[in-house]
């Protein structure tokens, strides 16, 4: 199977859906003439037209009005905000419209609209461009949370997105842009709320999503030779959570941790410790989590390496866990 860019599987998804239905449109801020500021979306214009793809006014809010419009009147929109930091902005539209729209219509009108944005820290751009947005959605009823960590799953689970008749928050971790990943099958759709253990293990469950997958991967390479063998379970969406897929893991492992980029405090990795503990208790002989302290985000590389929950520190808090002695050559990561 051949590989691509994480970038360039974000791009193909745009441009087969937008020549598979004449309803979808693609919009936000430098994403038509400048390509994006992540260069994932250049020469879609030119493909489609500027009808179909086109840049807007710098108004976060002004493009999820927008969105919405377009939305109950017949089109499928994608929207960029470009970064995560600023979904604040368009709150009122996206979550008092398009999330309830479905529900105060008596089930008559479906709000199709996708909105795109770069999310995550470890790229230097300091605190108020590095933020993981997920706990400000987390407990929205009507938005679903998409979090692909590679190049197959942000073509596919994007495809699904954008065909998909609910508001769909589709977050793109900046630090896997550039990693590369087999493509997936032609014209792939993937679904939607469906979690994927990606490495079979024995002794622990490591639940995560996006950049962390492959912190957690490395994580359980290393912890492999100390004799843990550590299952890695890439929930892929945040809302809905497929909590079944790691019930079936916690059952076999007994033990469960929990990796979230984003603050302690009020983190999706609570929701998932809480309901595990509501639904399989009876499995658990330990369970924690690891997220980053309740703290804006450093701009200094050192600090900002310290505050993320790499490898290296999932590695240490599972051996500090299970009382393991550190080796010599501890884990670096690679993504």
């Amino acid at each position: 199977m051949s590989e691509i860019e994480f970038r360039d599987a974000i791009k193909q998804a745009l441009d087969e859906e937008l020549a598979r239905d004449e309803r979808v449109v693609f919009f936000g801020e430098d994403v038509a003439a400048a390509g994006g500021v992540f260069a994932v979306t250049g020469g879609l214009q030119e493909a489609h037209g500027p009808r179909r793809v086109f840049d807007t006014p710098i108004s976060e809010l002004a493009i999820a009005g927008a969105a919405f419009g377009a939305a109950v009147t017949g089109l499928r929109p994608v929207v960029e905000i470009m970064f995560g930091d600023f979904l604040h902005l368009p709150m009122d539209s996206l979550v008092n419209q398009s999330a309830k729209y479905w529900f105060i219509s008596n089930e008559q009108a479906s709000v199709p609209l996708v909105v795109r944005s770069a999310v995550g820290a470890g790229g230097r751009f300091g605190a108020i461009h590095s933020q993981m947005p997920v706990p400000w959605f987390q407990g929205v009823p009507g938005i679903k949370i998409v979090c692909p960590a590679t190049p197959r799953d942000a073509k596919g689970l994007l495809k699904a997105a954008i065909r998909d008749d609910n508001p769909v928050l589709f977050l793109e971790h900046k630090r896997l842009y550039s990693m590369k990943g087999p493509a997936g099958e032609p014209g792939e759709v993937l679904p939607i709320g469906k979690a994927e253990v990606v490495r079979p293990g024995d002794d622990l469950t490591i639940a995560t999503a996006m950049k962390s997958v492959h912190d957690a991967l490395a994580a359980a390479e290393e912890l492999q030779g100390d004799g843990v063998s550590a299952e890695v379970v890439d929930l892929k969406t945040l809302r809905p959570l497929d909590l079944a897929t790691v019930r079936e893991s916690v059952v076999r492992t007994n033990r469960l941790l929990v990796v979230e980029e984003g603050p302690h405090t009020g983190g999706w990795s609570g929701a998932v410790l809480g309901q595990l503990a509501e639904d399989a208790l009876e499995h658990l002989d330990d369970v924690w989590r690891l997220t980053t302290a309740d703290a804006p985000i450093p701009y200094s590389p050192p600090l900002e390496d310290a505050f993320l929950p790499t490898a290296e520190r999932i590695v240490a808090s599972v051996r500090e866990r299970l009382g393991l002695a550190a080796p010599s050559n501890p884990v670096t990561s690679t993504v």
